[in-house]
């Protein structure tokens, strides 16, 4: 069953953000896809926390965990963080 990570972010320092993407690439989600990168969100409904959305897809929930932990992401993770205040947030897809 496909997961989904789900990052909502208050983009605090864009050079620092560019820094973190620019180091992320060289990570793999293997058989997972990016869905949704905007910079621009436009909140509908509730408290929405920052302007930026992300949406990976991943096979399931052992890939995200292998992506994630890999050493090619946890170099990038903390340029991320220190870029932005970020939400984050794994979850299932349907069945």
């Amino acid at each position: 069953m496909s997961v989904y990570f789900v990052v909502q972010e208050e983009v605090k320092d864009q050079a620092g953000l560019d820094a973190y993407m620019e180091a992320a690439k060289t990570s793999t989600l293997g058989r997972g896809r990016a869905l949704v990168v905007d910079n621009d969100v436009a909140p509908v409904e509730g408290n929405w926390h920052g302007s930026r959305l992300v949406i990976l897809e991943l096979e399931d929930g052992a890939s995200f965990t292998e992506w994630y932990n890999s050493p090619e992401y946890q170099n990038a993770l903390p340029l991320r963080l220190a870029a932005t205040d970020s939400r984050g947030a794994l979850v299932k897809g349907l069945g």
